[in-house]
């Protein structure tokens, strides 16, 4: 069975959420956008791509920063709403140059910040 970006299920704006996963880990690294085309990017070059609001442009990981998100696997939801995409991840996933974006915690009804930038 071939895969079809158009299969998918997108938002009002065409947009569909796509967590960024650490193949080897499980790390949760990052949340962000895609469109059908930037799907369709990601599974031909298996670069990362994602769509930035932001900009109102592509964005392929680590195109500018060198923290390249190679796609190892792309998974779909049972809904067919959000993707998850298994990665090898080059230097930190975060734009604060953290590994991880979900690097604040809520404990005992505090945030904490759990990870520092990498050097």
């Amino acid at each position: 069975m071939s895969f079809d970006p158009a299969s998918l299920k997108y938002d009002a704006n065409g947009l569909i959420p796509c967590i960024a996963q650490d193949h080897a880990t499980g790390e949760v690294l990052m949340m962000a956008w895609m469109t059908p085309e930037a799907v369709a990017r990601t599974v031909a070059t298996g670069r990362v791509t994602y769509w930035s609001r932001s900009r109102g442009t592509f964005w392929v990981k680590g195109e500018t920063s060198g923290h390249t998100q190679r796609l190892v696997e792309l998974r779909v939801d049972c809904d067919r709403d959000a993707l998850l995409a298994l990665v090898e991840q080059e230097g930190p996933a975060c734009h604060t140059n953290r590994r991880s974006c979900f690097y604040t915690a809520v404990r005992d009804g505090g945030e904490v910040v759990i990870s520092e930038p990498m050097v």
